[in-house]
This record gives C-alpha cells, structure tokens and sequence, in this order.
C-alpha cells in the first residue's frame, strides 16, 4: 500500500518520510514551515516602516523627508495639491537632477493657482486627471522602492486642520511596482499642463 493510502488508512499512524533518513513527516513539515516563518518575518521587516499625524505637523514634516531622499525619481498621485512646502521641496528635488512627474485631480486643481499651476510653470511634468468623479489618491513613490501614501492631502488645511494620516514604507520594491502601474494608468488618462509664463 502507498504511504499517503496507509496515512489515510490509519490516520493516527506516524508517516515517515523515507528521503529524510525516516525523520516523522509532520517533523519535517513543522521544520519547513518554522524556515518558511522566519523568511517572511525576515522580509516584512526588512521595509522600514514610518507613521506620522495631522494636525500636530508631523505628517508635513514625514512627507518631506521622503522627497528630500529622493536620489533618482519621485512620482506623485494628487487629489488636492495646494501646499507651498511639497511643491517647493518636489521642485528642489527636480533641480538636484530628480525626475519628478505629478498627476492630480483636475476639477481640484482648475481654475485657481496651485502647487500643480506652480510646478507646471517651473518645467516639472504635471498632468491633470478628470476621467473620474474624484482622482482621490494621495501617494508618492520615491526610487522605484519607497511609498508614501495615507489620507494626508498634500494642502494646507490637511496640515493644520484635518486629522490626517502618512504611512512611509521604505524598501518595498514589490509594492512600489503595484502602485507605479496604477500611476502610469492614471498618467497615461492625463492633460498635461502647460506652462503659463
């Protein structure tokens, strides 16, 4: 009778793996899992992790050191873009050789000066979305490995008067690579914006 027919005949029975010098299987089993664990525990934490608040600044401040670490690309989904601080820091991080694009909500961002209006003038790429009733992302990817990403707008009311969140994950290459293709869809649906002076 095959092994796997005896373990199902008597299912009390211990079932030896005959490949690993007769150890028990669910010996073996148990080892192959505790190894499996601890790989998994070893990648989740090798990302570095990093949560801030709003209204007590910290979400600004989160926000960016992100994009002040930016060594090669930040690319940036926007719902409201209003704040003078992200759209300065995204410009000098666009002089320092960064490749920064934006894409935001266009009915939020027309038809009044913005950080996105900003930028635009500047030679920073900006696209506007109105392909849906609200492009309500709020995500930065940052050298195709770290994301920022949570409730926080990047405006000013989301600093001083909303209770907002930011969640950082550094060294998230596999995650990163989900959300750059759900920034290159929404760039993709994208007007660019032009300069205005």
């Amino acid at each position: 009778m095959p092994l796997h027919s005896q373990a199902l005949a008597m299912p009390n029975a211990p079932c030896y793996d005959a490949e690993n010098g007769g150890v028990p299987m669910r010996k073996v089993i148990a080892a192959t899992a505790w190894v499996v664990a601890l790989f998994l525990a070893a990648t989740a934490y090798a990302a570095d992790i990093e949560a801030a608040f709003s209204p007590r600044g910290e979400s600004l401040q989160l926000v960016l050191k992100t994009i002040q670490g930016a060594k090669q690309s930040i690319r940036v989904a926007a719902y409201s873009f209003t704040s003078k601080p992200i759209a300065t820091a995204l410009l000098e991080a666009n002089k320092r050789g960064v490749d920064v694009r934006v894409v935001a909500d266009a009915k939020a961002n027309s038809g009044r000066y913005s950080a996105v209006t900003f930028l635009a003038n500047q030679g920073v790429p900006v696209r506007l979305n109105g392909k849906y009733a609200i492009h309500h992302h709020k995500f930065i990817l940052v050298d195709g490995k770290h994301l920022e990403t949570g409730s926080f707008n990047y405006s000013a009311g989301a600093v001083s008067k909303n209770a907002e969140n930011v969640l950082v994950l550094r060294d998230v290459p596999a995650v990163v690579g989900q959300y750059a293709k759900e920034w290159e869809r929404l760039w993709g649906e994208g007007v660019d914006v032009e300069k205005k002076y």
